[in-house]
């Protein structure tokens, strides 16, 4: 199809409204969005309400579609409406402009992550009302802000909130990434995230002296510790082809800090790692290795987590989850190759898997450079319109489990 073509679809009309809605940090402005939702509800008859877990700037959108047996567990449908910076200079297009290119590209921030998802949902929803459809579960959508810089101020409080409680939610979808070869992937967990930050105090004094214990010999032995262990991951990624990025533990020295002179040796300095520990790893083990290296490299180490995420049991992939059987049948159903994964960032389903409900991470995205928070971001029409057939079968599915 030609963009001409694309550009009077009524799905693709609604898709590249909402990519121009610039829900984008910082100071993310919602009330665009909030007014968008609230007539895609009205289009759609769903009774729709504005929780604000926090605050007046970050609400959350939830439209309900009643199920016949709405005394069972509900299904949410989550998005979130934000989305990162842009340097607008280095795009080839407006980044929020949704132009569509003579291949069927819709370029705009938010294409892959995560307003295609959302739209897509209700396209979905749409079909299905129109063919007399209903839900055996009550469905509730929600559109979460604040997911791009840690859900503080959305998901994570949201779900601690009377509102959510009386939702009585038994699942949850959410975002996965998209797919550079034919396959799609589902997300099931996600690592445990850290931000650590190790304060080395040692020996002050003159830039000319060998003084012992210093806080640069101290942060040698174990920034080398962490280095050494972050090789035997790179190892492990490149000695086995059936494992990838989430599935190792991944250690990066993200900031180093301290000294106030040329010729003066500092009584302290600061390195800050980012680390991502595997579902496989014994996390209280971990963290005791990691105090021992700064034993052993003599003392006077403080460990300072800036965040230090709880561990979250991944939702379970057998048998004794009905909707996780729904959900991989009716993939497999419609021919597609699915890859169950552990998601290798942090998603709104860290916190939604916390509460002790089972989450999915699933963008029907495949054959598609993967654009999240790059330039240029995109989607191809036709995966996007594909997408909705995909939830068309998903969403009955789940809901109907």
């Amino acid at each position: 199809m030609s963009a001409s073509q694309w550009e009077n679809n009524e799905e693709i009309k609604i898709f590249r409204e909402y990519l121009r809605i610039p829900t984008v940090h910082p100071n993310v402005d919602y009330t665009a969005c909030v007014e968008f939702l609230k007539r895609q509800a009205a289009s759609l008859d769903l009774p729709v309400d504005v929780v604000y877990p926090v605050n007046e700037k970050n609400p959350v959108v939830i439209m309900k579609w009643l199920g016949s047996q709405p005394e069972l567990p509900s299904i949410i449908l989550n998005s979130h409406t934000d989305v990162v910076p842009v340097f607008a200079d280095k795009w080839t297009h407006g980044p929020f402009s949704a132009d569509i290119d003579a291949e069927g590209k819709i370029y705009a921030r938010g294409s892959q992550d995560m307003k295609c998802v959302g739209t897509q949902y209700l396209g979905a929803i749409r079909a299905l009302k129109a063919s007399g459809y209903q839900p055996k579960r009550t469905i509730y959508l929600t559109y979460v802000p604040d997911e791009e810089v840690g859900g503080h101020l959305g998901m994570r409080e949201l779900i601690k909130g009377d509102y959510f409680k009386k939702m009585n939610v038994g699942f949850s979808f959410d975002e996965g990434i998209s797919s550079e070869d034919e396959t799609y992937a589902v997300y099931y967990a996600e690592r445990t995230l850290w931000h650590l930050h190790l304060k080395f105090s040692g020996t002050a004094g003159h830039g000319s002296l060998l003084l012992p214990n210093t806080a640069g010999e101290k942060l040698n032995y174990v920034v080398n510790k962490f280095m050494e262990f972050r090789k035997s991951q790179v190892k492990r990624l490149a000695d086995d082809s059936t494992i990838d990025i989430g599935d190792v533990t991944t250690v990066n020295l993200t900031q180093l800090k301290g000294g106030v002179q040329s010729n003066v040796v500092p009584p302290l300095l600061v390195a800050v790692f980012d680390i991502r520990i595997a579902v496989t790893v014994d996390v209280a083990a971990f963290e005791k290795q990691i105090r021992d290296w700064c034993e052993e490299a003599g003392g006077g180490i403080e460990l300072e987590f800036e965040m230090k995420n709880p561990v979250v049991e991944p939702t379970k992939i057998d048998a004794t989850n009905p909707f996780w059987l729904a959900f991989k049948q009716t993939l497999d159903s419609l021919g597609l190759k699915t890859r169950v994964r552990v998601f290798p960032g942090a998603t709104d389903s860290r916190y939604v898997r916390h509460a002790g409900i089972p989450a999915l991470g699933f963008s029907p995205i495949n054959k598609t450079q993967i654009l999240l928070h790059d330039h240029d971001e995109y989607l191809r029409a036709d995966t996007y319109i594909h997408g909705i057939e995909v939830y068309k079968k998903l969403i009955p599915a789940v809901a109907d489990a």
